[in-house]
C-alpha cells in the first residue's frame, strides 16, 4: 500500500514537471519556429535580388552570393513597418479584415487565435500595476479566488461603504488581461507570500504552475497596501 502511494505521488510529480516544461517550452519553440521561418523566407526571396543589385553596382561578388543576416534584418524591418502601418486608422481596418478572414479558416483560426492570445497576454500584462497577491471569497462565500490589489479605494465608492476597502482585480484564466474589479474590505483579504509574477504564472497555467511555499510563512489576514495620497505609485505594505 505504501509503495502504491509513493508511486502515485511520483507519477503526479512527474506529470506536473512535464506539463510545466511543456507550458514553458511551447511558446519559446513556437516563437523560434516562426522567426526562423520568416528569416529563411525573406532570405530566400530577397537575397538573389540584392545580390544582382550589388553586382550591377559593381560590387566584387559572384552570382549566387548570399548576404549574411539579410533575412534577420529584413524581418526586423518588416515587423517595424507592420507596426507603423497598423497604428493608423486604415492599417487597423485592414488588420481587422485580415483577422476576420483568418478566423474563417478552420485550422489557421485555432493557431492564430492561440498565438495571438499568448502574445497579447505577455505583452499587455503590467505586473507593475499590481501591489500584492491576495485571496478573497469570490464570487460567493466559501469560494476563494486569487486577486491582485491595485490600490486603496477612493472617491465615491469608498464614501458609500461603511468600511475601508481596497481595489482587487480578480483575473480570468488563462488570460489574466481580463477579469473583475471588486471592492473588498481590507479585513476580508488574505495576503499570499508569492510575488505578483508568480501569481500571474499560476493564473496563466490554470493552477498547474504553483509557486513553492514555506509552510512556516503563515497567511496573514487584513494585510494590504497603504497608498500615499500624493503619489499613487508609492506604496508600503502594512499589517
Amino acid at each position: 500500500m505504501g509503495i502504491q502511494i509513493v508511486f502515485k505521488k511520483l507519477k503526479i510529480k512527474l506529470r506536473n514537471y512535464f506539463i510545466t516544461g511543456l507550458l514553458i517550452s511551447l511558446p519559446i519553440a513556437f516563437t523560434i519556429f516562426i522567426l526562423n521561418f520568416l528569416f529563411r523566407l525573406l532570405d530566400d526571396a530577397l537575397s538573389p535580388t540584392f545580390t544582382k543589385l550589388l553586382i550591377t553596382l559593381g560590387a566584387p561578388i559572384q552570382a549566387g552570393y548570399r548576404i549574411p543576416g539579410l533575412g534577420v534584418f529584413m524581418t526586423l524591418v518588416a515587423i517595424f513597418l507592420i507596426g507603423v502601418i497598423t497604428t493608423n486608422v486604415m492599417g487597423a481596418k485592414l488588420l481587422q479584415l485580415g483577422e476576420k478572414i483568418l478566423e474563417r479558416i478552420p485550422i489557421v483560426r485555432n493557431v492564430y487565435t492561440g498565438a495571438k492570445q499568448v502574445v497579447t497576454t505577455i505583452a499587455t500584462t503590467d505586473t507593475g500595476a499590481f501591489n500584492e497577491v491576495v485571496v478573497v471569497e469570490f464570487p460567493r462565500k466559501g469560494i476563494w479566488s486569487m486577486g491582485f490589489i491595485t490600490s486603496q479605494t477612493r472617491g465615491e465608492v469608498q464614501e458609500i461603504t461603511t468600511e475601508e476597502v481596497v481595489n482587487v482585480f480578480v483575473p480570468t484564466t488563462p488570460n489574466p488581461t481580463s477579469g473583475f474589479l471588486i471592492f473588498v474590505p481590507k479585513k476580508d483579504t488574505t495576503s499570499l507570500s508569492m510575488t505578483v509574477e508568480e501569481g500571474i504564472k499560476m493564473v496563466i497555467s490554470c493552477g498547474i504552475v504553483t509557486p513553492k511555499h514555506d509552510k512556516r510563512d503563515a497567511l496573514h489576514k487584513g494585510s494590504t497596501v497603504e497608498i500615499d495620497p500624493q503619489t499613487i505609485n508609492k506604496q508600503d505594505i502594512s499589517t
